[in-house]
């Protein structure tokens, strides 16, 4: 498996490739405050929450032709290698952190699986600081990963994990109010050919499918109708398309300082993700993943259409998350920027061969399929 296992965080910097703390070492493991306000690694058992009994539901992705993803391709391996890049943009502090790992059971200790390749890719997206960010990069894969169920639940772990994440550090701020901060989460886990992408907030994950380009999350708004609805149920309420006139996210980690937003019977920010699933198939060639910074000057299938000319020139995935930023802070994105490209062949992306058309177009192949993305968005 090639590609590097990566943690990302910037201070004033432009861009980093560090490597994380090895995984498996304790100064990596779970961390919980004590009655001092410091920060101790915790003991592996984890008590799980009455409410994350039930198992959280899995959206179905469809493709044009109107089959599921989930029962393509059943031969199917993945070579899995992956790149990521950051870059603080104008703003003057970074608050975002990522997290990549190409072989996630042997680097956090998982023994006896049998199922192929696994990975773990993350993008946390911190406001009001990256405290929250941070704690989220080095907590929320541990709780998936030490939770019984895992991976035969892997959709109720992985929910499990994100309001695990989001109580630990509720108490951790109890202790310790400099902590106050809020994160928008997404996380990425390949297990053998089954992808799994679960989101909290406004980061966004996409897939190319033989070049067309599906979202494998949806971007919590306040204003999306879906999001509103809970809002308003939950006591809150959308002004001017913020949560309570505050937030531009309806889902996020942390922010549990803010009035009105969290509590202990729930509130209208949530923690919960939102999850799907997909087989990957022999035509899925790589999965992009950015942090709104990215996607509030590319359309999905702008990035695919982007990405998938640069793998054909280089096949590096740590490159093309490179010229994404890059060619992100040439539009003008006022954001915070990181991305991770994971690719899923050995191979660069074939030319596509469309069939001739029979009257004269003035709409490049790019164009028309950039023209049915906006038009299917219309619809959403």
């Amino acid at each position: 498996m090639e590609g590097n296992n990566g943690f990302g965080r910037l201070d004033n910097a432009s861009t980093s490739e560090g490597k994380p703390p090895h995984p498996r070492s304790p100064s990596y493991g779970l961390q919980c405050p004590n009655s001092d306000g410091v920060l101790k690694p915790c003991k592996k058992s984890l008590v799980r929450h009455p409410s994350l009994q039930v198992k959280s539901k899995a959206l179905d992705v469809a493709v044009g032709n109107g089959h599921s993803l989930e029962n393509l391709g059943a031969e199917f391996i993945p070579i899995i290698r992956s790149g990521a890049w950051a870059d603080i943009g104008i703003r003057t502090s970074m608050e975002d952190v990522y997290l990549c790992v190409d072989d996630f059971m042997h680097d956090y200790g998982i023994k006896n699986f049998a199922d192929g390749r696994s990975a773990f890719y993350g993008v946390f997206d911190g406001h009001g600081g990256r405290h929250a960010a941070d704690f989220a990069c080095n907590h929320l894969p541990r709780f998936i990963v030490e939770d019984e169920d895992f991976p035969g639940e892997i959709e109720r772990v992985i929910a499990s994990a994100f309001l695990q994440t989001d109580t630990a550090f509720a108490e951790a701020c109890s202790l310790d109010s400099a902590l106050a901060s809020g994160a928008t989460a997404l996380v990425a886990l390949v297990l053998g050919r089954m992808l799994v992408v679960a989101n909290a907030g406004d980061c966004r994950a996409v897939l190319c499918r033989r070049g067309k380009a599906i979202e494998m999350s949806r971007d919590h708004k306040p204003t999306c109708n879906r999001e509103r609805r809970r809002i308003e149920a939950s006591g809150g309420s959308v002004y001017d398309g913020y949560l309570n006139g505050q937030l531009n996210v309806a889902r996020a980690l942390g922010d549990w300082h803010m009035e009105g937003m969290k509590g202990a019977d729930g509130g209208p920010l949530s923690a919960e993700p939102e999850l799907m699933t997909a087989d990957l198939t022999e035509e899925d060639e790589f999965l992009i993943i950015g942090c709104d910074g990215l996607w509030d000057v590319f359309r999905s299938q702008n990035a695919v259409d982007f990405a998938r000319r640069k793998l054909q020139e280089h096949n590096d995935p740590g490159m093309c998350s490179k010229d994404l930023v890059d060619e992100a802070l040439k539009r003008k994105s006022g954001d915070n920027l990181t991305v991770i490209v994971v690719s899923f062949q050995s191979n660069p992306p074939p030319n596509l061969i469309l069939p001739r058309a029979r009257v004269r177009r003035s709409f490049s192949a790019e164009g028309l399929r950039e023209l049915q993305s906006f038009l299917d968005s219309l619809g959403n």
